[in-house]
């Protein structure tokens, strides 16, 4: 019986091993050798070493300002849907009548495709038939603005129209955490005298600690992937404005055929996320709960 087990354990987990080893360790391990060569993505590959990584630190001044403006893109998304969401999430858990149909409505934005979202914001950011054009109709000035052909507004602008699309899944994994806590805490909490904003420092927020922790390093780590709202609006433009990591690396993949250039890039945010992770790995081992 228990040879019958162990050959059924092996039969499940080998399938799995070799599809994780053809689609995870093989990719990676050959996008680190071609970040070590000069390929074009079509021919034979030349080895060039730490070259790549030479022009990308030292030479490469389009990196450099998409990197910097990954870094605004962590802190906003750090921020802005994470208090959105906590707030959505603490009146979301006080609604009972439509519950369901309200929370569906937080999260739809989520499941939407992003060609479709961005699609709609690029309409509604448009300032000849947008929202602003609309509103300077009325006698409201000033928004009818190129806010995606503004180099002063462009990155803020997509940033604010991928928020539209994640604080809600957030509201939604906040609200699911809040309702995870006893009661009980907060009859003990009202019994003590407390007032909401108290029952939501001294219960809500230890008692979703977890959650926000987990999301926080998602978030950082989704921060340096993002690619598809930028690319969409604006390509990265104008100008590199909107410039991301990511939409760089694509333009040297697939529009300058720089592939090992490229996979140098890709290693590079590899690298940085797992960064993101040892930080948050050293911050549990000190007593955080993740």
């Amino acid at each position: 019986m228990e040879v019958r087990r162990g050959l059924l354990a092996w039969a499940l987990i080998i399938p799995i091993t070799l599809v994780h080893l053809v689609v995870v360790v093989g990719p990676g391990i050959s996008g680190l050798y071609y970040a070590l060569t000069d390929w074009s993505g079509i021919g034979k590959a030349e080895f060039i070493g730490l070259g790549n990584f030479v022009e990308l630190f030292t030479e490469d001044l389009n990196f450099r300002a998409a990197f910097r403006h990954n870094l605004f893109w962590m802190a906003f998304f750090l921020t802005v849907p994470m208090i959105m969401a906590l707030s959505a999430a603490s009146l979301l858990a006080q609604i009972r009548r439509g519950a369901m149909v309200i929370r569906s409505m937080f999260y739809l934005p989520y499941v939407l495709p992003s060609i479709v979202s961005a699609f709609t914001w690029s309409m509604l950011l448009n300032p000849s038939l947008g929202i602003g054009a609309a509103l300077d109709k009325i006698g409201i000035k000033g928004l009818d603005h190129p806010w995606l052909g503004d180099f002063r507004t462009a990155l803020a602008s997509i940033a604010f129209a991928d928020n539209w699309h994640w604080w809600g899944f957030l509201s939604i994994l906040f609200l699911t955490a809040m309702q995870s806590i006893p009661v009980d805490l907060y009859d003990a909490a009202k019994m003590d005298g407390a007032n909401r904003w108290q029952q939501f420092r001294n219960v809500t927020l230890p008692g979703i600690r977890p959650t926000i922790l987990f999301m926080l390093l998602m978030t950082a780590i989704w921060s340096f992937l993002s690619f598809d709202y930028v690319w969409i609006l604006t390509q990265g433009g104008p100008s590199g404005a909107s410039e991301l990591v990511s939409s760089h690396l694509y333009k040297q993949a697939f529009l300058r055929f720089e592939a090992g250039y490229a996979a140098a890039i890709g290693l590079t945010v590899s690298l940085m996320a797992g960064c993101i992770v040892g930080g948050f790995t050293i911050l549990r081992r000190r007593g955080w709960e993740i």
